[in-house]
């Protein structure tokens, strides 16, 4: 580890997700001895640290860089914690740390979903030091144990959903008490969330809709693929896939879908739960459709139930979405476009996306149960940002794994992020340092900022 061996440590948080799991974290940290300090960048961060020891950082983004180095200095910081690891601020947080030999831990919703938080060393999916090497993973998870898939703690998605309104909106609200800063955002927060409002009271129609699709292609025996849809606004998709637009992804699905896929196939396409609706994915998915000449051959639902989709799927199509994940424990057969963790041979489909729709192998169960039996046991905790008991079991989890210095632990950290060369090849051009990132393109120019 090439971070400061220390008994007490100094934990300094950045943003994290809306809700009040890094004070938990904080406090639980306190209780055994380390202090924590944060840094708050915007109101909504101020309103979700109801906690003392917060300096508020007002200043330009090309400033950050030379406030926060002196920052950790000062305050003998040992470890750096935040959410959303491809935030310009965290960008150039995660250089300042490592520079400084301090641990820099990306923390996000778990991939093993629902009920786990990722913690990984420095950053995920193409900055992840997770091992892409199929053997590797093989040898780490033989003497480990798979976690139950039960879940154990209540997921309240109508309150993730009030924190994550109550917190943009404070934030653009809030500007003029951090006049300068930059939000990295696609959408103006106001326009939508009520963007939302149709979704919300159409979701029983569109679950009704979607059963309807599913069923109507199970029961005469059609075989489908499914594409699962990202959000746009997703860090994982602007700073991890090779599209500056989802809709670049879904041309290209449907492109090679129709030169390709056996003919008495259908593509499915699955909205996210949590799509702004700020495109219209439906006329868009059809408009293509009728473009490529499988107009029959190419449906769309905006909900439905993943388990069931999956289940009956010949195989999945997505860009890196944790969905992937839940596939290969079906034993449905993957195919990436994007940077993502599970991909690596025996697991996901290697070959090109036009190959897929007719040579695409179901997944190595043994080498599946490994990956999650290391996940869970290397870069997983257990519980959630948002229920009660769920912030308590994640809190306690991720404070013991912080004060042992065990992130990635045991064995699954690789020296040198294994797939940056990957990430290259897609044309994302990542610095090995994790360098300057454009928000469009996967590289941030803050100075422009």
């Amino acid at each position: 580890m090439t971070a400061r061996q220390t008994t007490v440590r100094t934990v300094l948080f950045l943003q994290g997700p809306p809700s009040l799991f890094l004070r938990d974290l904080a406090v639980v940290l306190a209780r055994r001895g380390h202090r924590t300090c944060r840094i708050n960048l915007n109101l909504g961060d101020w309103l979700f640290w109801p906690r003392r020891g917060a300096v508020n950082y007002r200043g330009r983004l090309r400033d950050w860089r030379a406030f926060l180095t002196d920052y950790v200095s000062r305050h003998g910081v040992t470890d750096i914690v935040y959410y959303a690891d491809r935030l310009p601020y965290h960008v150039i947080a995660g250089e300042v740390g490592r520079a400084g030999g301090i641990n820099v831990i990306a923390l996000e919703f778990g991939y093993l979903r629902p009920d786990w938080i990722t913690l990984e060393r420095n950053g995920m999916s193409a900055y992840s030091h997770f091992p892409a090497d199929p053997q590797v993973i093989r040898e780490l998870g033989k003497d480990l144990v798979a976690p139950s898939a039960a879940s154990l703690y209540s997921f309240p998605h109508a309150k993730e959903a009030f924190c994550e309104v109550l917190y943009n909106l404070t934030s653009y609200f809030g500007r003029p008490f951090y006049p300068h800063y930059y939000a990295d955002r696609i959408y103006n927060p106001v326009i939508e969330y009520i963007s939302h409002i149709p979704r919300i009271l159409s979701t029983r129609g569109n679950q009704r809709r979607s059963h309807k699709v599913l069923h109507e292609l199970v029961d005469r025996g059609t075989p489908y693929y499914l594409f699962a849809l990202q959000i746009d606004a997703d860090y994982q998709l602007r700073a991890n896939a090779p599209f500056r637009r989802q809709a670049d992804a879904v041309k290209l699905a449907i492109s090679s879908f129709a030169k390709h896929a056996p003919k008495d196939t259908v593509l499915l396409f699955k909205q996210h739960p949590l799509d702004n609706a700020m495109t219209h994915w439906k006329s868009r998915i059809h408009r293509l459709a009728r473009r490529y000449k499988v107009p029959e051959r190419v449906r769309f639902v905006r909900a439905g139930d993943l388990r069931d989709q999956l289940t009956h799927a010949r195989g999945t199509v997505l860009i890196n979405s944790t969905v992937g994940i839940h596939a290969l424990k079906h034993g449905c057969p993957v195919k990436t476009l994007g940077v993502a963790i599970y991909d690596m041979p025996g697991l996901t489909f290697q070959g090109p996306l036009d190959d897929f729709w007719t040579k695409a192998d179901k997944p190595d169960p043994d080498l599946c149960h490994a990956l999650v039996a290391v996940m869970a046991n290397t870069i997983q905790v257990r519980g959630n940002f948002y229920s009660r008991a769920g912030r308590n079991a994640g809190a306690r989890a991720a404070a013991e794994r912080i004060a042992r210095g065990c992130i990635n632990e045991p064995g699954a950290l690789v020296e040198k992020p294994p797939r940056l060369a990957r990430a290259r090849r897609m044309g994302l051009q990542p610095a090995d340092d994790l360098g300057r990132q454009n928000p469009q393109r996967g590289l941030i120019e803050p100075d422009q900022a």
